[in-house]
């Protein structure tokens, strides 16, 4: 199992950006991308089906959408190296807590899920 504590990322709607017909990552969401790829510089890449158990810290006491921190945060470890794809998660436990300021934070934990028990 691997456990990581990462920062909290910029909303959905800040980590994209359009440009014309294009969709970009946003610089918000590169810099956010850089500091995961920091803190997942150790970390050895699993392989096969993963769980992912996430629970969100947010910086402040708006109201957050829960599921809005999937995307940037699973696409941020694949680029890290920690996965091959986000694809791979076949399993989202998330928990919203308690504000945690100034900056939030998430602590993330993937497992691989093996196909007896679905769980390894």
């Amino acid at each position: 199992m691997i456990e990581l504590e990462l920062p909290y990322p910029p909303s959905i709607n800040h980590y994209y950006r359009h440009v014309g017909p294009k969709v970009l990552i946003s610089r918000e969401g590169r810099q956010y991308r850089e500091r995961v790829m920091a803190a997942v510089r150790e970390v050895k890449k699993v392989s096969g089906k993963l769980a992912l158990k996430l629970e969100a810290y947010p910086p402040d006491s708006r109201s957050r959408d829960l599921d809005n921190l999937f995307k940037p945060v699973m696409d941020a470890l694949q680029h890290g190296g920690v996965y091959d794809n986000d694809n791979q998660i076949k399993r989202i436990v998330a928990d919203m807590r308690e504000p945690m300021p100034p900056q939030g934070l998430l602590i993330i934990k993937i497992k691989e899920l093996s196909s007896v028990g679905e769980s390894k």
